[in-house]
């Protein structure tokens, strides 16, 4: 088995790709679960999950996906918006992503208003799920190995592997408890930072430009990536 680390975070880095086309090609299964597990907006918090622990967290969550998946009624043609309502359900509630985009971002954020945070919160929750857009049938044949949890104060590490056929990949979950209940905030693959990632991205564009062109940048990639994500479907 051969670890597949460096094809991933060139997989990840799709912010400004010039070919929204090829990158979704190139997303693979571990990709598509790590962001969807960080990309969805929660509408408030379940007891379920208040009680969970961290490794709870990680693994209902990866399981009750991977059972949508294994669904026969859902591989048929013209139900991927059906399969993904799904998942987004399950999912959502696990993650902090106002933290997540805060420190993506960096200390440029202290100097963002209100709603100025609101708007970058907003986007970079879009940029995460349009990652998530992607062909997803390839799940159902991985194998993910629960390693240890550890927990520091408010904040816990849930390590994981997930192996495929003919590839491991290394999976950490952190987690931060900022108001009773356990929240995805980063996962790193194979050693690399989601959002270390998204931060040297950012702070490129910055230093070369200002704010409002990275918040440009964004959108327009949003337009883009959602003209795909149609074409998508009308082909299904």
């Amino acid at each position: 088995m051969r670890y597949r680390g460096a094809v991933r975070m060139n997989s990840i880095q799709i912010l400004f790709s010039n070919s929204v086309a090829a990158t979704f090609c190139r997303v693979r299964l571990v990709q598509c679960l790590v962001v969807g597990l960080m990309a969805l907006i929660t509408n408030g918090p379940t007891l379920a999950l208040v009680e969970q622990s961290p490794m709870d967290l990680v693994k209902s969550t990866i399981t009750e996906v991977f059972r949508i998946l294994d669904q026969d009624a859902l591989k048929q043609p013209g139900h991927a918006a059906e399969r993904r309502q799904q998942i987004e359900q399950v999912l959502r509630d696990r993650v902090s992503y106002e933290e997540m985009a805060k420190r993506a971002l960096g200390s440029m954020w202290s100097e963002l208003t209100v709603a100025e945070r609101r708007e970058f919160v907003g986007l970079f929750v879009q940029l995460l799920r349009d990652q998530f857009a992607c062909k997803i049938d390839i799940y159902a044949d991985e194998q993910v190995q629960y390693l240890t949890e550890r927990r520091e104060a408010n904040v816990a590490e849930v390590r994981t592997v997930v192996t495929g056929a003919k590839t491991v990949t290394r999976l950490d979950f952190r987690l931060a408890d900022r108001t009773g209940e356990w929240l995805v905030y980063d996962v790193v693959i194979d050693g690399a930072s989601i959002v270390s990632n998204y931060r040297a991205q950012f702070a490129s564009i910055m230093r070369n430009s200002s704010y409002n062109e990275l918040v440009d940048r964004m959108k327009e990639k949003t337009l883009v990536v959602k003209a795909f994500e149609q074409d998508t479907r009308h082909d299904e």
